[in-house]
C-alpha cells in the first residue's frame, strides 16, 4: 500500500506543476491575443487555471483535481496554440533565430 500512496503523491505533484504551468503560460499572453484568437478573456482563463491551482495544492479531492486537469490541457492543447499563432510565437516554418527583419543575419549561408 505504500508504493500506491507515494504514486498517487507524485500524481498529485505532476497535476500540480501542469496547472501552475498553465496558469503561468496564460498570465504571459496580452489580452488582446485572446480576442484575437476567439477564445475566451484572460480573466476567464486565469480564473478558472488559478483555481485549479488552489484546488491541486488545498483540497484533496481528486475529481476537483482532475477537473483543474481537464482545464489545464484544454488550455495547453486548444488556447495556447491559438494564442502563439496570433501573436507571432515561433512555429515551424518561421525562419531560425539568426532571421533578421530582412532576411538572415548570417549571409544567406
Amino acid at each position: 500500500m505504500q508504493g500506491f500512496n507515494s504514486f498517487l503523491g507524485l500524481l498529485y505533484l505532476a497535476m500540480l506543476v501542469f496547472a501552475v504551468v498553465a496558469f503561468v503560460m496564460a498570465v504571459l499572453f496580452r489580452e488582446d491575443a485572446y480576442r484575437a484568437a476567439d477564445k475566451q478573456n484572460k480573466g476567464f482563463w486565469l480564473i478558472i487555471l488559478g483555481v485549479a491551482v488552489l484546488v491541486n495544492f488545498l483540497v484533496p479531492m481528486l475529481f476537483l483535481q482532475i477537473a483543474g486537469l481537464i482545464a489545464s490541457i484544454v488550455f495547453m492543447v486548444d488556447v495556447r496554440p491559438a494564442l502563439r499563432q496570433v501573436s507571432g510565437g515561433r512555429g515551424r516554418g518561421r525562419g531560425s533565430s539568426s532571421d533578421g527583419p530582412y532576411g538572415p543575419w548570417n549571409g544567406g549561408r
